[in-house]
């Protein structure tokens, strides 16, 4: 050996234990947890009081009060129905418009610049607009949903489409597979990360989108239910329709993370 390798010492490979299920939802709950705990010592100690927001415990009776004479149930079928019909638009629009442009050149040259120019406009900007175009009826809602939701789907989706390996594609071409069946054999499956991060971000924005839908004179819905305690300065019941949104996008994130352990488990190895 000589003196320039002397004392070195040979590299050995970090191996990280995995952690278990238990220690990750424990980690993950500690920030709610904490939070929970804040509020329910400010509202005993007095700093929190009732007309600026509710105890834990109030919001609690709220939700027993709300549940049983059916108003609860009842919004939350109507906003989850509302939020589920536009994000299914937004999510076809914008998974369509972008293997349109990008797969194809003509597509591209066509409609990009077009879709990049409406991706600028505030999609909140537009409530004015639909109220004019469709009235104050569930359309307006409906469609200003699936307005938020189609461009990160397009975005997400394009971007996806035109990173596609080049060479995998052409040599499918020669062997005579369709146009068709090269995006949905070679195309989709290669731009599926991209397809849930679009997913992931169109999900979210439906629940934005659903809060700013809710409140074109809504009679029913969460958002309803917060126009009515508003009204009354019903801080209780205002935490609770507060509460319900987030639960819904907390859903929604769940959801996206489920479908990324179930169709690309290989991740689950690179987590760190």
């Amino acid at each position: 050996m000589s003196a320039a390798t002397e004392g070195l010492v040979a590299p050995r490979a970090t191996v990280r234990r995995p952690r278990s299920r238990a220690h990750t939802l424990t980690v993950r709950a500690l920030g709610p947890l904490v939070l929970l705990v804040s509020w329910w010592v400010a509202s005993t100690t007095g700093a929190l009081t009732p007309d600026v927001l509710a105890s834990p415990a109030g919001v609690l009776r709220a939700v027993g009060e709300l549940w049983g004479n059916g108003q609860l149930p009842d919004a939350l079928t109507t906003s989850l129905t509302r939020s589920g019909m536009g994000l299914l638009i937004g999510l076809t629009a914008g998974l369509v418009l972008g293997i349109t442009t990008g797969f194809t050149r003509l597509g591209d040259e066509l409609l990009d610049s077009s879709l990049q120019t409406l991706r600028s406009v505030p999609f909140l900007s537009l409530v004015p607009l639909f109220m004019v175009w469709f009235g104050i009826n569930e359309i307006a809602k409906v469609l200003l949903i699936a307005v938020a939701t189609t461009f990160p789907m397009y975005v997400a989706t394009s971007s996806g489409v035109r990173n596609a390996d080049r060479k995998l594609v052409e040599a499918m071409r020669s062997f005579g597979m369709s146009r068709p069946g090269i995006v949905r054999e070679v195309v989709l499956p290669g731009a599926l990360p991209s397809l849930l991060a679009g997913l992931r971000l169109s999900m979210t924005l439906s629940v934005i989108a659903l809060i700013a839908a809710e409140e074109i004179n809504a009679t029913a819905g969460i958002g309803y239910l917060m126009a009515q305690a508003q009204s009354y300065a019903r801080t209780d019941v205002l935490a609770v329709c507060i509460l319900v949104y987030g639960v819904f996008g907390l859903l929604a994130d769940g959801i996206v993370r489920l479908l990324e352990r179930f169709l690309m488990p290989w991740r689950k190895g690179a987590e760190r």
